[in-house]
């Protein structure tokens, strides 16, 4: 389906981490996370104050939620906000899991993707992200790649849009990502908030995402870098997740109702 000229006024994001915005740093509160859906809501509300149109925007993404949460919990509380545009991007914490039916994770986003279809709502879907240059996470990647072949396959029964971050060689950047290698920096987020815009059919201005040569790592370093990043991240999330915590325990979504967003995230 190709980019339409809609005017949505009401979009509401769910999903985990990822579209809560995990890592990209508000300029303004270092306690703040913005995130590719506020950048994409903030890029909305622009256009839609140029043609003299309304917009509010919902965030309903908590870290850390898998699939059930965010088809079951948070798909309800976004309908009953009545939006005319949701993204939703699930799947990739029970990817995580080390026993996962990849089918049962596609016929759930697909029911998901169904009862917003049902309202008349239309879904912006994200792929996953090719991250098999990546050390030691790109075990994940067949995975990952299998979860992008459903969400392809989902979008064309249904007629939804789909953010593709498969593609995006950008992101096969180590520097696009942060230090735990899970999320996006704010460079990152940028990029997918771009490629969401122009899936959207938002003129966008022309960026170069490209990030100047990096510098060599010796083999030493590299292995270095690998340890402390197992010492630092892997080990604490075994833990947590042996424990039957989940780093979203407590934790509410950052923009439960629908407001105005300000032009300038």
């Amino acid at each position: 389906m190709g980019p339409e000229n809609r005017i949505w006024e009401r979009y509401i994001a769910i999903g985990d981490s990822f579209t809560e915005g995990l890592m990209d740093v508000s300029a303004n509160d270092p306690d703040v996370f913005v995130g590719w859906a506020d950048r994409l809501a903030a890029r909305l509300a622009r256009r839609n104050a140029d043609l003299g149109a309304n917009f509010g925007y919902a965030n309903l993404a908590v870290r850390g939620r898998l699939l059930a949460d965010i088809a079951g919990p948070q798909l309800d509380a976004a309908l009953e906000l009545t939006p005319d545009l949701v993204s939703i991007s699930a799947g990739g914490n029970d990817l995580l899991r080390p026993r996962v039916s990849i089918h049962e994770v596609a016929d759930g986003l697909e029911e998901a993707v169904t009862r917003l279809r049902d309202t008349g709502a239309d879904v912006l879907m994200v792929s996953a992200p090719d991250i098999g240059f990546a050390p030691l996470v790109n075990r994940v990647n067949p995975r990952m790649a299998e979860l992008t072949a459903h969400v392809w396959g989902i979008a064309q029964r249904h007629g939804c849009r789909v953010v593709d971050l498969w593609t995006l060689r950008e992101l096969q950047d180590p520097r696009m990502w942060a230090a735990d290698r899970i999320h996006f920096t704010t460079a990152g987020h940028r990029l997918v908030a771009d490629q969401a815009a122009w899936t959207l059919g938002l003129a966008i201005e022309e960026a170069d995402h490209t990030l100047p040569p990096a510098p060599h790592l010796t083999r030493l370093a590299t292995i270095a870098a690998n340890r402390e990043w197992a010492r630092t991240h892997l080990a604490p999330w075994i833990r947590r997740h042996l424990s039957g915590r989940s780093s979203g325990d407590g934790r509410s979504a950052k923009r439960p109702a629908v407001e105005s967003v300000d032009f300038e995230i």
